[in-house]
């Protein structure tokens, strides 16, 4: 049914900027959530940045804030994670999400940061950044 693809990973030095996109494809009536998780070696996943359907609701890391930007194009069905001032502690293998089915809006937030709520995965893309 449903596919996510990741792309725009690589191996940049510390300060640098890279920028990854998922494509969702398939049938699905919606992509509610679009979310970015990662995974260190050794490491459990965790939580990067995730935005609603609108758009009017994002959610991020605390560690990112600041230096990555989740946006999407529903035209396009894709998802992007713009990650500025990399540093190494960013280094994982990044994973987009979808949860294909809406949240009443006083669940939405909470929601957003946790994997069992989402319904599809990628293979994932790596990002090393070193120092």
């Amino acid at each position: 049914q449903v596919q996510l693809v990741e792309s725009g990973g690589g191996s940049v030095q510390t300060g640098g900027s890279l920028t990854l996109t998922c494509t969702v494809s398939g049938r699905t009536f919606l992509t509610y959530i679009m979310g970015w998780f990662r995974q260190a070696p050794g490491k459990e996943r965790e939580f990067v940045a995730a935005i609603s359907w609108s758009a009017n609701t994002r959610k991020y890391l605390d560690s990112v804030k600041g230096r990555f930007t989740i946006s999407r194009r529903n035209d396009e069905n894709t998802a992007y994670l713009q990650m500025n001032s990399l540093e190494p502690g960013d280094t994982a293998v990044y994973f987009c999400a979808v949860r294909e089915r809406v949240i009443t809006p006083n669940y939405l937030m909470g929601s957003m940061g946790l994997e069992h709520e989402y319904d599809y995965w990628g293979q994932g893309t790596q990002v090393t950044v070193s120092s």
